[in-house]
């Protein structure tokens, strides 16, 4: 599957969802510092997408600040669950269609359960788009709303 195929399904599932997206080309970056420079914004704006392996085999979307790293305990005690893991690249692959570094829920080829940390809330972000070479712009209310996202304190400080 080709990334233009990837970022062709997050634009198509966006607009499915009547989510108002702004796409930008972005240059490789070093780090996530870089990237928010390249932006132009805060590294707390660029939310990672994690895809979470559950203990019962199937998976969901962790959305995190780019400053935080997500919170395991939190996480587990939400599921009610004593085991969760990042699976390897091609696993998250056969589970989204989507390669690292490119995960979004939006597109996803399977609709995984959505979890965002609260401090996304109320921001315009920044997020991957389903390929390297672009991120998107939107608010993450209207896309927590859009994905019956369920947002709760899932990350710690980085």
């Amino acid at each position: 599957m080709s990334e233009a195929a990837g970022l062709d399904r997050f634009l198509a599932d966006a607009r499915g969802r009547g989510i108002d997206v702004d796409v930008v080309p972005r240059p490789p970056a070093r780090s996530l510092a870089e990237a928010a420079d390249l932006l132009g914004i805060q590294p707390a704006d660029i939310v990672k997408s994690l895809v979470v392996k559950h203990k019962d085999g199937s998976f969901l979307f962790a959305l995190v600040p780019g400053d935080r790293q997500i919170s395991w305990p939190k996480l587990r005690a939400l599921l009610g669950v004593n085991k969760l893991s990042l699976p390897p690249a091609d696993v998250a692959f056969e589970a989204t269609g989507y390669p690292r570094g490119t995960i979004t829920p939006l597109g996803s080829t399977t609709p995984w359960p959505v979890f965002a940390d609260e401090a996304i809330a109320g921001r315009r972000i920044s997020m991957g788009a389903g390929d390297h070479g672009h991120s998107a712009f939107l608010q993450a209310d209207d896309l927590i709303a859009a994905l019956n996202a369920t947002t709760a304190d899932i990350s710690d400080p980085a």
